[in-house]
């Protein structure tokens, strides 16, 4: 019986195409201090607080193209950029606000990796 109430829930795994997958698996681990987990030929995969990460070059040539933004949460924005401007990370902004919800401000500072993929800091910032 095929089951008809199914629900995706948590994602597992995202892949980031990659060039240089050396150079790569040595950007995420160095520069950004993600959690190595293993590498495969032409593969490497990370934990990114309970994601996976598999940093790939594209199989097929339609499937040659940059990755989705990946959104990095962090606590203190501020301190995140300086750290990682510090570990050579080229960021493309500064930290800002990008949006003011009732409780708190969300702020933004986005970057690229070595592979030219832009990725994100991101912070929401309690007021009071």
């Amino acid at each position: 019986m095929i089951e008809t109430d199914v629900r995706l829930d948590r994602i597992l795994q995202i892949a980031v195409n990659v060039k240089d997958v050396d150079r790569a698996t040595a950007f995420y681990r160095d520069a950004l201090g993600l959690k190595f987990l293993f590498s495969a030929p032409g593969l490497a995969f990370f934990d990114s607080g309970g994601v996976r990460l598999m940093l790939a070059k594209p199989e097929r040539p339609d499937l040659d193209h940059p990755s989705s933004v990946l959104y990095f949460q962090v606590g203190n924005i501020e301190d995140a950029h300086q750290a990682l401007a510090g570990r050579g990370v080229h960021f493309l902004t500064k930290p800002h606000v990008v949006h003011r919800a009732e409780d708190y401000d969300l702020w933004l500072a986005e970057f690229r990796d070595s592979e030219e993929n832009i990725l994100a800091l991101m912070s929401e910032v309690r007021r009071g």
